[in-house]
């Protein structure tokens, strides 16, 4: 068995929760472009979340945030609000996926595997090649966007995003 909190000692203790680039919309929402307009900061998600991965953002509207934990899918978020903003549980919550950037321990001949240990679909797997440590890959198809591989990498080097071109943009240019 793995004990992922020893793997936790290397993450860097200046990790700033808030970061922006964790930040993401709640699952089940209806839609996002009206979520500011709809919805009215009375906090019930938060204090309702599993996982407490919801949290205030900008303008105090709810956002999630993997750098603290990850989405169960419990849907107490949803069935908190006392307005009509999201889908009903069997739908699906979000379009989102992991992507791992090369501040992984992979790419600096460090073998970690954290995040393969802590995905509960098995959606990373481990590539092997004559002469490096196996390289993490993500199949995109069983990814279901939980986050749980976020918290647990000891450099930050996994996101979980709807748009993989801001990733790559990010990934290339090294902007945050």
């Amino acid at each position: 068995m793995v004990d992922l909190a020893k793997r936790r000692l290397f993450k860097r203790a200046t990790l700033n929760h808030y970061q922006s680039d964790n930040l993401l919309q709640l699952p089940w929402l209806r839609s996002a472009a009206t979520f500011t307009d709809d919805c009215t900061r009375c906090v019930q998600c938060l204090s309702h979340c599993e996982t407490k991965i919801i949290i205030s953002g900008d303008g105090g509207f709810p956002t999630v945030d993997f750098s603290i934990d990850e989405c169960t899918f419990c849907y107490q978020c949803a069935e908190s609000c006392p307005e009509k903003l999201f889908l009903e549980k069997d739908q699906s919550p979000w379009e989102i996926k992991a992507q791992i950037s090369n501040q992984c321990l992979a790419e600096k001949k460090v073998e970690c595997r954290s995040c393969g240990d802590s995905c509960e679909v098995q959606a990373i797997h481990f590539k092997l090649s004559a002469g490096r440590v196996a390289q993490p890959q993500i199949d995109s198809d069983s990814c279901n966007g939980c986050g749980a591989c976020v918290s647990v990498c000891p450099t930050t080097a996994i996101t979980v995003s709807d748009d993989q071109k801001t990733q790559v943009e990010r990934d290339h240019y090294g902007a945050k």
